[in-house]
């Protein structure tokens, strides 16, 4: 989440072009203290210990979602590696697979991450029949498209 709210500021609200938002904010210091904050399996994992231990349902769903994300994540970044393990470790595993780029097979995990996408949007519109809650599916499956086309765009 931090990503879309600290490059979609910078984008659309401050106009800084999107090379410098990839090519220098991400990678400094700052933007990659946030990343290890919002990306460490350590502390999504007492997060979820805690919701486990306090019986709570949406904290449950949001940390095994964060898990999740952060699961699929780890194998997929390259020179943008997170610190996955913060604060026990600044390591980054860097992988030979890039979600985005190219040259890394990126343009293969995009077609299968968007196929995975529609599938399961088609399925949940499918499943629920009410307006609202078609509404919201419909609105997350664009929310999730759009980073691909963004891409697009500022590469």
């Amino acid at each position: 989440m931090s990503l879309y709210v600290m490059a979609g500021w910078h984008l659309v609200v401050l106009g800084t072009p999107g090379r410098v938002v990839f090519d220098v904010l991400y990678h400094s210091d700052l933007w990659q203290q946030i990343f290890a904050i919002d990306n460490s399996f350590i502390l999504w994992g007492l997060a979820l210990g805690f919701a486990l231990w306090r019986r709570i349902p949406w904290l449950i769903a949001l940390t095994g979602a964060a898990l999740l994300h952060l699961a699929l994540d780890f194998p997929l970044h390259n020179h943008d590696a997170r610190m996955h393990f913060w604060p026990l470790t600044d390591w980054k595993f860097i992988s030979p697979i890039s979600y985005w780029q190219p040259s890394r097979g990126g343009r293969t995990v995009e077609m299968v991450e968007m196929t995975l996408v529609a599938v399961l949007t088609v399925w949940l519109l499918i499943r629920y029949k009410s307006w609202q809650w078609r509404a919201v599916f419909a609105a997350i499956g664009l929310m999730q498209i759009a980073p691909m086309v963004m891409w697009r765009m500022i590469l």
